[in-house]
This record gives structure tokens, sequence and C-alpha cells, in this order.
């Protein structure tokens, strides 16, 4: 079994890398996370230009047609970069699509999810440490034939940048799942301040928003599993990023440790300093192996997909944090100012650690997966 890379996922690596170090400086990231929307609208149609935004879309539904793993490539160079895009969320909204939407939500909306022109986001849980259907509570009433929804997500991920939303809710005691278009009638989405200005977020409020039956996703039950497998591609996702980024770190902590002057030696020749970045080595190939796999079993075995993912995720979750951490004590006081790009990465990290499920959700996860 190989679990090399092929030689077209090495060139999709290089050409991400080549687009990224040319148009996605960290200088041209520090603008884009303060913008209003949050990224670069120009680099998103650039990106679905070169087929990055329909990655795992069917070539009947106007998608490139390539697996999760592919996905991994592209995300890990976007995490070097802290690349703000909502790559991610937008990946979700067509994955469930994929896997529950009937016929015509998917001609409806994956060709536009694909190209770019549409973006979508996923608004599913209400309590974010209840990944299953135990953390859909929001309640929809019926009228007539169709459904009536009031309420709040209080927090979704890219929902600022969303054209559609793929909302779950209860009806009659059962979990639904609808698409929605933002633009629908009582349908408002309100920014929420995250500490990583490169991954944006809303707060969605519902209010008396019909529901037509065309809207459900129903061609397969809404269950935990089909919920786990969503949620696992988000782990995957979001731990492929930290790879990247995990790097970046390391990187620019290692080249200040030689720039760095003190007691009239380059601070990186003190054995302190070395055991240090020797750590945060050792944690990122082990992170990247864990997510390697995990990637594989998500096109290739899908009854490993929940095992993987969580071992995978529950590393990332708590090496990324030490290795931000380690990252700015070892650049010293400066490493806390703004100026300094290392504290972005800190900032990531900590992001990175709760979303799609913290190291204790997924330790305790791989616990009762040994058990069963």
């Amino acid at each position: 079994m190989d679990f090399g890379f092929t030689e077209e996922q090495n060139l999709l690596r290089e050409q991400v890398r080549r687009f990224l170090d040319d148009r996605a400086p960290l200088t041209e990231v520090r603008k884009w996370m303060r913008s209003e929307q949050g990224h670069s609208p120009d680099l998103w149609r650039e990106m679905a230009d070169l087929g990055w935004v329909g990655l795992i879309v069917p070539e009947s539904y106007g998608g490139v047609g390539l697996g999760f793993l592919d996905l991994t490539v592209v995300l890990e160079e976007m995490g070097r970069s802290l690349f703000p895009s909502p790559l991610i969320s937008n990946t979700l909204t067509q994955s469930i699509l994929l896997a529950a939407g009937s016929e015509d939500l998917k001609r409806r909306w994956l060709p536009s999810l694909a190209d770019g022109t549409k973006c979508g986001a996923i608004a599913i849980v209400d309590a974010s440490d209840c990944l299953d259907t135990a953390g859909v509570t929001l309640d929809a009433e019926p009228l007539d034939d169709n459904l009536v929804l009031n309420g709040v997500k209080a927090l979704v991920h890219d929902a600022p940048s969303a054209d559609l939303l793929v909302v779950g809710f209860r009806a009659a005691g059962d979990v639904r799942l609808a698409a929605i278009d933002v633009t629908r009638d009582g349908v408002n989405v309100a920014p929420v301040t995250s500490m990583d200005e490169t991954k944006r977020a809303g707060r969605v409020s519902f209010d008396c928003v019909e529901i037509e039956p065309g809207d459900l996703l129903t061609e397969v039950p809404i269950t935990d599993a089909l919920l786990a497998r969503l949620f696992d591609f988000g782990a995957i996702a979001v731990t492929a990023e930290a790879v990247g980024a995990a790097e970046s770190t390391l990187e620019l902590t290692n080249a200040y440790a030689k720039e760095r002057i003190q007691f009239g030696a380059p601070i990186g020749r003190y054995q302190g300093v070395k055991h240090r970045l020797a750590e945060m080595y050792v944690d990122i190939e082990s992170i990247r192996s864990l997510l390697y796999y995990a990637a594989w079993t998500a096109d290739e075995s899908p009854q490993e997909l929940p095992r993987s993912t969580s071992l995978a995720k529950a590393y990332a979750s708590d090496a990324f944090a030490r290795i931000g951490i380690d990252g700015v004590q070892l650049h010293g006081a400066i490493g806390f100012t703004a100026e300094y790009d290392i504290q972005l990465y800190l900032k990531r990290s900590k992001w990175t650690r709760p979303v799609f499920g913290d190291s204790d959700f997924h330790y305790e996860r791989v616990a009762e997966l040994g058990e069963a």
C-alpha cells in the first residue's frame, strides 16, 4: 500500500504554493483580515478558475471530481500562509449536499458552489461541543405544507461570506436539514468577532423564515453517522491548515533563533532553544502522519474515518497550541507585538483547538470506538 502523494498531487501542491507566495504574502493577508469581507473576492474567483473551489465536486455538477486527500494538499499550503478564505465551509456545504441532498438541490446549487459564484456554509448544531443530532435543538413549526423557522445559530463559520446555508433543525422531533438562501426574507447574518481575524464567523437569526419541501435535504435520513462524517471532514480540513500553519511557525522561529544575539551568540546555539525547536518539528511530523492517513480514509476506507480523524484532530489540537506558544515565547517580548507575524500563528492555534471538537472530545471518542 502506497501512502505517498501522486505526481499530480505534488504538482497541485507546487501550484498552490507558487500562487500563494506570489499573490498572498502576509502583508496582504493582514489587509484582507481587516477588510469587510475578511478575504479577497478577486483571489476567490481565481481559485475557482484553477479548480480548487470545486475540487471534490463531481464533474457532472461542474467540479473537478478529485478526492479529500487532494483537498488536504491545498489546505495545508493555505495554512502556511494563513490565507483567509471560506474554502472549508464551502467544501463542507458541497459535501453534505452530495451526501444527502435531493437531485434538484444538487443541480440547483453545486455548479455555482463549484465555480465560486456562490459560497456555502453549514449551520447545523446549536451546541458546538455536541457534534451529532443531539446538538441540533432549533425547532421549526408547521405552516400548511411548509415549515417556519424562528431562532438563532450563534456561531456559524464563514456566515458573512455565505450565499447558501445548510441549516439543521428539528421538526416533529426529527432532525432535518434545509438549504436556505441567505437573501430569503427573515434571514439575518451579523458578524461575530474572533481572536483569529483570518477566520470569520457570524450569528445567523431566523425570523419567520419559511422552508418549502424543495429546500429539505431528504435523500437519506439525518443520522448521527451522517453528521459525524461531515464533521470528520471538517476536522480533517482544519487539521490540514494547522499542519501548514505549524510548519510556518517553526520556520519563523528557527529563522529568528539564528538572528537573535544574546550573550554574544545566536540564541539558536543554546540547548534549551534547540530542544524546543526539535520538539516542534517532531510534533509537526506526527500531526502530518496522522492527518494524511485520516484524509486517505475519507476517500478509501470510510470505516476507519472516525478513529483516524479523532486521532489526528486530538493530537493537532494540543500540539499546535504548544507550537504556537513556543513560537511566541522563543521570540521573547516582541513575539506578542502586532508588528511581528508570529502572534498571528498563535491566534490560529487557539482558533484551531476547539473547532470540530477539541482534544478531550476526540480522545474520548477514540476510547469509545476502541470499546465498540
